[in-house]
């Protein structure tokens, strides 16, 4: 008899039915179960290694096998194959199942009027539907999750207990009779229910009023893309030029925007995140230019059964998380109604709890691949595998902005969903909730190491230490852009010697510097800073992070004096200029910053495409969206291996003074950004011996630095690394200090 333990992704995705029919198929008797973070499954008879080879070439199409093994046991006395009740095991290693937009089987059940699910909003089996936004803890069965408070009726209970039904333990399956419910309210009383609630949603949606649907992983707002409508709905959320995403059709889709055969892919699989999609000319005949003033949008196909009931006439609706700038999205109803009230004019809303906050994934075409901005339903708390020697527990907090936590056990690299800016307290309390959930839920008890950030004021740094007390465990802290560094490396299970770009924003440096344009060494096993952008004074400190007009100014009276003083005064009023002038003068609340965001928001403020900064990156993005692609000639000046962007800032500002268009000058500086980076790295690559260049950071999302970089390396024979599954940007800071720890401070146990 051989006893056989399947590990990876074998939970709620109906491996146990599809053993079950297997071993029938070869005639073996034993049993499947459920260990809770692994499959354990016992057999005997005559094709035990067909069906093995089987277990790994057939399994459904949403498990993942990562290790298999076997051993020979005492026989049982067994006459059957079996599935038996779950369990708890002894391992510590589980992978919980991300949430899988609704298939087609479901679909079809749904707009089948015969069917008993017809127009039933919550249809799911197996193979779809929510999984971890509904489960509380191991193992994965039903009791175990929100739908414990929907008891079956007769006839899904012979699905769920049927081992050859695709609905066979689907935590999530029931129907109208026995089910969850969706019901329309405007705030006060109870309206609508049932599938007459959807009916009169799609009639107020279409009429122009904004409602807020409650889905899988938390609350959407969501309103017709008409200009009136989405103004008042930017209005009420005071959210002046952030884009929303819209939610659409496939075939409407392709009427505004376009759609590489890589960006298809992504956009129809069952992960169904928001797309980032070039706009198409004349977009704004279907989808108001207020949904995003940007060159791009970002759209997302349904993927429930409740979102597909909503599409009636409309091309396209705003589809936006319902949440207050750098707070949670909501998920709870009482809060749903208390923190939308006056924001929505009506609430979609069902009485199935969501247990794990989740919102919609972003990701992004970008030199030839798909890379996150944001990895969260769909595909958390799925773990990243890097081929590591690991022995240690290790959780790691991540950064401060666009948090998420990554939790290190072995090979795998459990990665939250997205948390936020935790400099907030609510999305603080929220990392705290994340934290222990995946711990919960992964079935950890002891942890050996916690890691964050290097900056002393932050809330995770300070969660950090609490942690450190209860877990009684060591705590290290993290640079920034070695974590940005270590993340790439990670993401590719790459580990030979490379120079890589950490370009982002802002970090907290070795120096006590806000660091941000770093070219950064890793050499031998270890990472060091080698070179950087040109320092500058960032004036006024956050100040010029919300107002780019002051970084503007701050470069520009260092190249030019006089003459900055007098262009800034269309910016700034005499007395202020004097002010800020004196500021920079004896360096008050002025920190110096290498930060090529702070660089790039500067040209934006010069070609005034953005003189106040109301979402994170936001005079970047908008830079970039500017860019023509034109004739330029860029020598970038290079001083002991430093990038001068003073040079760049003087350089751009004489072009607008000689009548140069916008694009113009916008391609200019990204190409001055990229070409001089790309100079640093050929000289550092020659001294070093390293032909592997590597790009992380947030600004790695802008397409042209990017491309730019990754297009010279390709013609000068140079290897190139870019991320995968991790996001480039700081939601992926954690699993860098993960990484981190196993390769620099974890080598000797």
């Amino acid at each position: 008899m051989i006893r056989i333990i399947v590990k990876g992704i074998v939970q709620g995705v109906g491996f146990r039915p599809f053993v079950y029919r297997l071993a029938k198929k070869y005639n073996l008797k034993g049993y499947v179960k459920n260990c809770g973070n692994y499959v354990e499954i016992v057999v005997k008879g005559n094709n035990i290694e067909r069906f093995i080879n089987d277990l790994i070439t057939k399994k459904p199409e949403i498990a993942k096998i990562d290790e298999i093994e076997t051993e020979e046991i005492e026989d049982l006395d067994i006459d059957d194959f079996y599935i038996l009740k779950s369990s708890n095991g002894k391992e510590d290693i589980g992978i919980i199942p991300a949430d899988l937009s609704i298939c087609e089987d479901c679909l079809r059940e749904m707009f089948n009027k015969k069917d008993r699910r017809f127009r039933y909003p919550f249809t799911a089996c197996l193979n779809c539907g929510p999984k971890f936004t509904i489960i509380e803890k191991l193992p994965y069965d039903r009791e175990n999750t929100s739908m414990r408070e929907f008891p079956l009726c007769e006839e899904c209970l012979k699905e769920y207990e049927n081992p050859l039904d695709r609905r066979f333990h689907a935590q999530a399956t029931c129907c109208p009779n026995c089910g969850p419910h969706v019901y329309l309210t405007d705030g006060h009383e109870t309206l609508y229910e049932r599938d007459e609630a959807i009916r009169e949603t799609v009639k107020l949606l279409e009429e122009g009023y904004i409602v807020a649907v409650k889905g899988i992983g938390g609350c959407h707002l969501c309103c017709i893309t008409e200009d009136e409508p989405v103004l008042t709905l930017r209005e009420r959320l005071n959210r002046k030029s952030q884009p929303f995403a819209i939610m659409s059709m496939l075939e409407n889709v392709e009427k505004f925007a376009y759609i590489s055969k890589l960006e298809r892919e992504v956009l129809i699989s069952n992960r169904r995140p928001i797309v980032v999609l070039k706009k198409r000319k004349g977009y704004d005949k279907y989808i108001s230019k207020y949904v995003s003033n940007l060159d791009t949008i970002g759209v997302m196909l349904p993927y429930s059964g409740l979102h597909y009931l909503l599409f009636n006439k409309a091309i396209a609706y705003v589809f936006t998380s319902a949440n207050l700038p750098g707070l949670p999205m909501v998920k709870d109803n009482e809060d749903i109604l208390n923190k939308m009230n006056g924001i929505a004019d009506y609430f979609l809303l069902h009485n199935r709890r969501i247990v794990n906050r989740c919102d919609d994934s972003v990701v992004k075409k970008v030199a030839d691949r798909i890379v996150f901005l944001r990895r969260s339903r769909g595909y958390a708390p799925e773990p990243v595998k890097v081929k590591l020697d690991n022995n240690k527990t290790i959780l790691c907090l991540g950064a401060e902005l666009n948090s998420c936590v990554c939790l290190a056990k072995r090979d795998n690299f459990y990665l939250s969903q997205y948390i936020g800016n935790t400099a907030k307290y609510e999305t603080f309390l929220y990392l705290k909730e994340a934290i222990f959930r995946l711990l919960e839920l992964t079935n950890t008890k002891k942890v050996d190491v916690i890691a964050c950030d290097l900056h002393p004021t932050y809330n995770s740094t300070k969660l950090a230490q609490e942690l450190q007390e209860i877990f009684d465990c060591d705590l290290i802290r993290v640079q920034h852009h070695f974590a940005h560094a270590y993340s790439l490396l990670g993401d590719n299970n790459y580990f030979e010697d490379a120079i890589i770009l950490a370009l982002d924003g802002m970090g907290y440096g070795l120096d006590g510097n806000v660091w941000g344009g770093e070219v950064l060494l890793y050499r031998d096993g270890e990472i060091k800073r080698v070179s950087h952008l040109e320092e500058q004074y960032q004036l006024g400190g956050d100040l010029a992070v919300k107002y780019p007009a002051r970084m503007l100014f701050s470069i520009l009276y260092k190249a030019i004096k006089e003459e900055a003083l007098e262009f800034m005064s269309k910016y700034f009023p005499e007395n202020m200029l004097r002010i800020l002038e004196f500021q920079l003068k004896k360096k008050i609340n002025c920190p110096i910053t290498t930060s090529t965001g702070r660089v790039l928001d500067a040209v934006s403020a010069l070609l005034e495409i953005c003189l106040e900064k109301t979402y994170d990156g936001e005079p970047a993005i908008r830079l970039e969206a500017e860019v023509k692609k034109d004739d330029v000639e860029v020598e970038p000046r290079i001083k002991n291996n430093i990038l001068i962007t003073t040079d760049m800032i003087k350089q751009c500002y004489e072009m607008l003074i000689n009548g140069e268009s916008k694009g113009k000058i916008a391609y200019y500086a990204h190409l001055y950004i990229a070409d001089g980076l790309f100079e640093i790295f050929k000289k550092l690559s020659e001294k070093y011996g390293i032909n592997t260049i590597g790009l992380t950071g947030g600004v790695s999302y802008n397409r042209v630095i990017t491309e730019r970089i990754y297009e010279r390396a390709n013609e000068e024979g140079y290897n190139f690394i870019y991320h995968r599954n991790v996001p480039n940007g700081d939601g992926g800071v954690s699993f860098g200090q993960a990484i981190y720890y196993i390769k620099e401070r974890g080598k000797n146990g």
